[in-house]
């Protein structure tokens, strides 16, 4: 069979990765994991599920800071790492802490709303910041300042449900309790992921270091 240069090499995809985007799928690795330990405590009741869920979430956030340190040091970036990071992002800290929020007990019908508009948040603020980085940088490439909050922020949401999940109050102990709205439901705890995702969607600045 006659060769083809056009014809894409077997692994040609992992072979145009850099160091730093093995961190950055790491961190996807570990958002997924921390989804499956949520959905083990849904089927299981073992605290130590949702314990592990939160373990996970702040290891990606680690290999999130460290992707950007190692592509710096290495001084290697390239479209895929910036859209590997941003993808990986979303599922650690966007739709890991919403699949934890709803597995310690924000399943209302008002609760799903809410942390389906933080997700979207926060897609929408990945993908802005992949829009305007170019605009935001200066002439060495490096961008100053973030508008709206970054999405890893959502770990502080994380530490919250697991401090809950220590104190027991999660279930029908969960913090602030529940509100009923037209035979509804609503856990007054679930408006923090409004509020983080509100503020990612945001127009403030926030110093990047």
């Amino acid at each position: 069979m006659p060769h083809d240069p056009h014809r894409p090499k077997p692994f040609s995809m992992i072979r145009e990765f850099h160091l730093a985007d093995w961190f950055t799928l790491a961190n996807a690795l570990c958002g997924t994991g921390a989804i499956f330990s949520a959905i083990s405590f849904v089927q299981t009741g073992g605290i130590l599920h949702l314990y592990f869920a939160g373990a996970l979430i702040a290891a990606a956030l680690v290999f999130d800071v460290l992707d950007g340190r190692i592509a710096r040091w290495r001084q290697q970036s390239s479209s895929l790492g910036r859209e590997l990071d941003s993808l990986s992002d979303v599922i650690s800290f966007g739709v890991a802490p919403a699949m934890l929020a709803y597995a310690c007990g924000m399943q209302g019908f008002f609760d799903r709303i809410v942390l389906a508009y933080f997700v979207a948040c926060g897609v929408s603020r990945l993908a802005r910041f992949n829009v305007t980085a170019q605009d935001m940088s200066d002439a060495s490439g490096k961008v100053h300042h973030f508008e709206g909050t970054p999405i890893p922020t959502s770990v502080v949401l994380v530490a919250v449900l697991v401090a809950a999940a220590a104190y027991g109050a999660v279930g029908p102990q969960l913090w602030w309790g529940e509100i009923r709205l037209m035979g509804l439901t609503l856990h007054p705890l679930v408006l923090l992921f409004a509020a983080s995702g509100s503020l990612m969607i945001s127009r403030i600045r926030i110093p990047k270091w």
